[in-house]
């Protein structure tokens, strides 16, 4: 898929309240589990062991981590939408995150992205993006999040 291409500034502006589209379908392995367990130390038993997941857990099976699937945003962002002509932007925080569903190993997961706002700051503006992770076949999304990005002209 091709991201949408947003014209700098004003664009962005003129998007203000528009639901800005959906991500591929992206399929959450073990093996990316498996890394992200060992990038940020958490080997937590419900993320690396299939078989006690499989015996023990509410979930029945091993679950994605819920920082992975934030840190994901970026990557299935830039799927969706791509700002030019704007000299820097930041990735400036989050009013809200919630983890409402777990995301099961082997299931798939999508972005889909409003522009909820659009505010002036000194030399730019900052967007606020509600962003829903969905799971397919899932009637709760893994992710609800308003995330911020500053963009600066």
């Amino acid at each position: 898929m091709e991201p949408h291409v947003i014209d700098g500034i004003e664009g962005l502006e003129a998007l203000s309240g528009e639901h800005l589209g959906h991500s591929d379908w992206l399929e959450i392995s073990q093996e990316r589990v498996n890394q992200f367990a060992d990038a940020t130390l958490d080997h937590q038993w419900i993320h690396l062991d299939v078989d006690r997941a499989a015996a023990e857990s509410p979930f029945g099976g091993t679950i994605a981590h819920g920082y992975l699937t934030l840190s994901l945003l970026p990557n299935l962002l830039g799927e969706i939408v791509k700002v030019e002509k704007v000299a820097m932007a930041i990735n400036y925080g989050l009013n809200r995150l919630r983890f409402p569903a777990p995301v099961p190993v082997g299931r798939r997961l999508r972005l889909g992205v409003k522009l909820a706002a659009v505010e002036e700051i000194p030399g730019g503006v900052q967007c606020k993006l509600d962003c829903v992770v969905e799971v397919e076949d899932s009637a709760k999304p893994a992710l609800a999040a308003e995330v911020l990005f500053r963009y600066y002209a």
